[in-house]
């Protein structure tokens, strides 16, 4: 250490040396170079730059010399830390570069891609299913017709010959002589079509259609239907036999086949309920009721503006709900219902 009547000698002050400095400039230059990334330079500040660093604990070796010296020294120790910021700032800005370049590289976006941040959802098998079975009967030559899932109490229960008070388990709209009820079956489209159309007449309704009743495995108070209607002259049930037996088989299989047990129906008569025998069904082979059928009593026709002693008319309905939990082994109707789209990915888009 120096004294104040000593000649100045810089050597006596180690760190305040020339060649320490450039030592310290060029150990913070090569630390820096050796940084990979913009984080790692940041770690290596503190070392050359901070207050323990070789620069900062120069400087106050300052105050230990003499006057005529201070300047000198002050001036060493300022050009190496301008050094070594220069180094730092330069190692800074090519790193924050390459980084930039890197993430273009890695992270690039390809914007002609979907937009799929969002889980992506599925086809309802039901929805599905109702487009494979209007495609089928549209290739068979029929029209697909839609009604309001709300319609007049006429159109559904009048019309139809239905006795006043509609089909048991209607829901009727309030108040309660509006007229109006959720429809309980699609036939209401039957009643439509004959009023809109001019025979002959090939369509079909699939729909959402509404009853009252208890929720469990097997019952549902919102269901869906597909109504098929055909008024044409000399239209018989031998026609409507070869109808069901294929479509049953199309969406059943090959060995699907119908059977009839006599039932009755208000709209239509001869009535018949129809069973499919379904050789895949979970509980092994067996009947399955399907739906019903039979042919357009007269009164409809008459009340549709269809003359009965030109045309003949049959008419039938399947359970959607039902086809689509035998043909998959579904044993409760409410998985149809709660939404969980893994059930719907499972059944895939044809269902």
């Amino acid at each position: 250490m120096s004294y104040r009547n000593d000649p100045y000698d810089p050597k006596q002050v180690a760190l305040l040396d020339p060649a320490a400095l450039a030592e310290a400039v060029a150990d913070a230059s090569k630390a820096f170079t050796a940084a990979a990334d913009p984080d790692a330079l940041t770690a290596l500040r503190p070392a050359h730059l901070g207050d323990r660093s070789p620069l900062s604990l120069a400087r106050r070796e300052i105050g230990a010399l003499p006057p005529a010296a201070k300047s000198d020294a002050g001036k060493r120790v300022n050009e190496a830390r301008r050094a070594i910021e220069t180094a730092y700032a330069e190692r800074a800005e090519v790193l924050e570069r390459e980084q930039a370049e890197r993430v273009l590289v890695e992270e690039r976006v390809d914007v002609t891609l979907p937009y799929d941040r969002r889980p992506r959802g599925a086809r309802h098998p039901l929805s599905a299913l109702l487009e494979s079975i209007s495609d089928l009967f549209v290739g068979m030559g029929y029209e697909v017709a839609e009604g309001p899932e709300v319609d007049l109490e006429w159109v559904d229960v009048d019309a139809l010959n239905i006795p006043a008070g509609g089909s048991p388990g209607t829901f009727h709209i309030a108040p309660q002589r509006s007229g109006l009820v959720l429809r309980p079956h699609t036939s209401t489209v039957q009643t439509r079509a004959m009023l809109s159309r001019t025979p002959p007449i090939h369509v079909i309704a699939p729909g959402r259609v509404y009853r009252t009743g208890e929720v469990d495995a097997t019952h549902s108070p919102v269901f869906h239907q597909v109504e098929g209607l055909v008024v044409d002259r000399g239209s018989t049930m031998a026609h409507l036999r070869g109808t069901l037996d294929h479509v049953a088989r199309a969406l059943f299989g090959p060995e699907a086949k119908t059977r009839w047990r006599p039932h009755h129906f208000p709209f239509t008569g001869p009535s018949a309920t129809i069973d499919v025998w379904f050789p895949e069904h979970r509980d092994g082979p067996r009947w399955v009721e399907w739906g019903g059928c039979g042919m357009v009593d007269p009164r409809v026709l008459r009340a549709c503006g269809v003359d009965p002693d030109v045309y003949s008319g049959f008419a039938f309905g399947v359970g959607i709900d039902r086809t689509l939990m035998v043909r998959h082994g579904i044993s409760d109707i409410r998985h149809l219902v709660e939404g969980d789209v893994r059930f719907s990915r499972a059944l895939g888009a044809g269902a």
